[in-house]
């Protein structure tokens, strides 16, 4: 799934209207822009903006590409302590639905998602590529 620029969780309309105007206007296009610690800090100081910021926006792109991720979920998996489709395939669903619904009630979100979507989650984590590199 690829989000519009505009659409990640966290952006700053100057940020996103930087990145559009640098021709990265979708999650798709940011992370391949963003792979690398040295393709995040030329587009750092490109934007004008800290790499940490690139980074979290890189990896809020690399959850997007998981069907069923949008932006409230990616809240969710990153208050639950994943960031990256790498870490998603690596956590038990069962145990990682359970921390997403503790999350979602201290959040008070009206629609969690559900046991069967956590399980497709990771079932799709794990038949990805890494994207983000360290």
């Amino acid at each position: 799934m690829t989000l519009r620029i505009s659409e990640l969780e966290g952006i700053t309309a100057e940020v996103a209207a930087a990145l559009q105007s640098a021709g990265l206007n979708d999650s798709a296009k940011l992370l391949v822009a963003a792979a690398h610690p040295k393709d995040r800090a030329e587009l750092a100081a490109k934007l004008g903006i800290e790499e940490r910021a690139v980074l979290e926006l890189a990896n809020r792109s690399d959850l997007a590409r998981i069907k069923g991720i949008g932006k409230v979920y990616s809240d969710m998996l990153e208050f639950a302590g994943v960031d990256t489709v790498m870490e998603l395939q690596n956590r038990n669903p069962d145990n990682l639905y359970d921390k997403i619904k503790s999350v979602a009630d201290e959040h008070h979100v009206q629609r969690p998602p559900t046991r069967e979507q956590v399980h497709d989650w990771v079932a799709q984590a794990k038949a990805l590529e890494r994207a983000l590199f360290y």
